[in-house]
């Protein structure tokens, strides 16, 4: 029996990923059965390294109507944003939930930053019509990670395997059954298998060496998807953040625009007039990213002459020193330590980054797969609400209301389910792929170089702004890379062995690329953050749709499905 050779745990459910997403799904799926079930969150890092702890700026909710905003002006606000992309019932349905779910936080112990009244406060971000960023200083993301977490650790049945990495998805007819994963710690090749599974691995920044991501954000949760058969969705849509800091692409919050930073050319110009008469800086990052690539191209950049990046400057000082230190505390203290810049002084450098991937695992409404028992959730997913442009301030808000929907949705499912049973062809074959074939595999390529290759033509050909035939020779020369013999280990360690971590992500890494890439090349038009040169005008008539790609014993294969479409018809987007 393969469950002699190889050890294995049962779980009621399996979560994979132990972010925002991962951490509430847990929580959820310890609430809806009473504490009854048995929970794995299963996570390549320790589970508050997740990525999730960098988040900054806010996280979007409705929270005072007799303001004046309304559940309906989110909802326009992120179809606006998503150019008209999104899935308007999914919409509908996050903005509804999000209110509760920044008291539910609190109620957890979250410290909101507060207004003079004490209610919780709220700042603006970029497409939105009203205040709706909830915030907790520049922090958000750390406060939200440490609060979920405290509170998953007071559930008894919810059990962290940490530093493990999982490789593949165990189904037997069309149902999930488990993951096969490697503990780092003794090299051990594991099934955990359950009931149910829930992907949150978060999303694939780290295909751009100029990204705000975590190293470790690479897309091993999107591509082990589509090895078992799911399609990926959008993912030609990435998002550019306009404020990188140069050279490190540490992520300069979208709050400190929201709190009156102000981005200039080289010749001290607001230039944001010209692109966004009507909101400025505070457009939605789409559009700010390519005015800035503009100013750039149009020579009123400057050049940072260690790196050879041209950049513009961000100006703090119309927020006043006193609110840089008490609501922009993180900012300061990144710009000080990786820059040398106190933001109260001299305006910051910055440059559109990698941030976001809009696409994700194909799910639906709910949040379940095209594998029965299994869902996905966060930036790993796509549902979608964010379309072809994300609006800050929805990614963790949307990481808080899928895991809550896919918590509690896999833990009914895993109610009704009898025990777990192994399924060990696939064990043995996954085994075998990763032992035989990359563990103990030889190689003439080195995996390093294969990953700079990559991340290199991401940044010059797949970037803000996109050519035929920049896409064509990204997709000839990501094939070609496919084809190196870099699927390999210079280090036959079983401790530790992060080389044998890498080369599993530079693997993934490539086949991820490959579906960015030959959708941006398919998708003839300018829709949010897919911005063509030869095709510069959005194409509702032909590509009001979504993208699939599936990935098969053939390659890769495109197919696409409809937008839903309840409230708001498409209209070209001014800010």
């Amino acid at each position: 029996m393969v469950g002699k050779l190889v050890e294995a745990l049962r779980h009621d459910v399996v979560i994979v990923g132990s972010g925002i997403a991962g951490l509430r799904a847990a929580i959820e799926a310890s609430r809806v059965s009473d504490g009854k079930l048995d929970v794995a969150v299963v996570t390549k890092l320790q589970a508050m390294r997740s990525h999730s702890v960098s988040a900054e700026g806010g996280t979007a909710a409705v929270l005072y109507p007799e303001l004046g905003d309304s559940l309906d002006s989110h909802a326009f606000d992120t179809v606006k944003g998503s150019d008209y992309l999104a899935d308007q019932d999914a919409v509908e349905r996050f903005v509804r939930e999000m209110p509760g779910e920044i008291y539910q936080l609190e109620h957890w112990g979250l410290p909101w930053s507060r207004r003079e009244d004490g209610r919780i406060a709220q700042r603006w971000f970029g497409g939105y019509s009203y205040p709706r960023a909830t915030f907790a200083e520049d922090k958000v993301g750390f406060f939200e990670m440490q609060t979920l977490y405290d509170t998953a650790t007071r559930y008894g049945g919810i059990h962290f395997y940490q530093e493990w990495f999982v490789t593949s998805i165990l189904t037997e007819g069309g149902e999930f059954r488990g993951v096969t994963a490697i503990d780092m710690k003794t090299g051990s090749f594991v099934q955990i298998l359950g009931k149910a599974g829930i992907i949150a691995t978060g999303g694939s920044g780290r295909l751009y060496s100029f990204a705000t991501y975590a190293y470790s954000s690479t897309p091993d949760g999107m591509a082990t998807a589509l090895r078992a058969g799911i399609p990926l969705k959008d993912m030609e849509f990435i998002q550019f953040h306009p404020s990188g800091l140069i050279p490190s692409g540490i992520l300069i919050t979208e709050a400190v625009r929201g709190e009156g930073g102000v981005l200039v050319n080289k010749d001290g110009e607001r230039f944001m007039k010209r692109y966004a008469p009507a909101k400025l800086d505070l457009a939605s990052r789409d559009v700010v990213s390519r005015a800035m690539m503009t100013e750039i191209e149009e020579g009123r950049g400057f050049k940072d002459q260690a790196t050879g990046l041209d950049y513009l400057h961000l100006d703090l000082s119309p927020i006043g020193d006193e609110k840089i230190k008490s609501r922009l505390s993180q900012i300061r203290e990144i710009a000080i330590k990786f820059r040398g810049i106190d933001p109260a002084e001299k305006p910051l450098p910055v440059r559109p980054v990698c941030h976001y991937v809009m696409g994700g695992i194909d799910v639906d409404i709910d949040g379940a797969t095209r594998i029965r028992g299994l869902w996905a959730a966060g930036e790993a997913a796509c549902v979608s609400i964010n379309g072809a442009n994300r609006l800050g301030a929805n990614s963790t808000a949307e990481c808080l209301v899928w895991g809550k929907f896919t918590g509690a949705e896999a833990a009914r499912y895993a109610a009704g389910k009898g025990a777990a049973s192994t399924v060990g062809e696939q064990v043995q074959l996954e085994e075998k792929r990763i032992f035989d074939g990359i563990f103990h595999g030889k190689g003439g390529t080195n995996p390093y170089e294969i990953r700079d290759s990559l991340q290199r033509l991401m940044a010059k050909d797949v970037f803000v702004y996109r050519t035929a035939d920049g896409l064509s020779e990204a997709l000839r020369t990501i094939r070609e890379l496919k084809t190196k013999d870099f699927l390999h280990c210079e280090d036959r360690s079983r401790v530790y062995n992060t080389n044998l971590n890498d080369v599993l992500e530079v693997e993934s890494m490539l086949i991820v690329a490959e579906v960015v890439i030959a959708g941006a090349l398919a998708r003839t038009e300018s829709r949010g953050a897919h911005a063509r040169r030869d095709f510069p005008k959005r194409d509702d008539k032909n590509w009001l749709k979504h993208t699939l790609a599936f990935w098969g014993p053939d390659g890769l294969r495109l197919d696409y499905s409809k937008v839903t479409i309840t409230k708001y018809q498409p209209t070209e987007r001014h800010y």
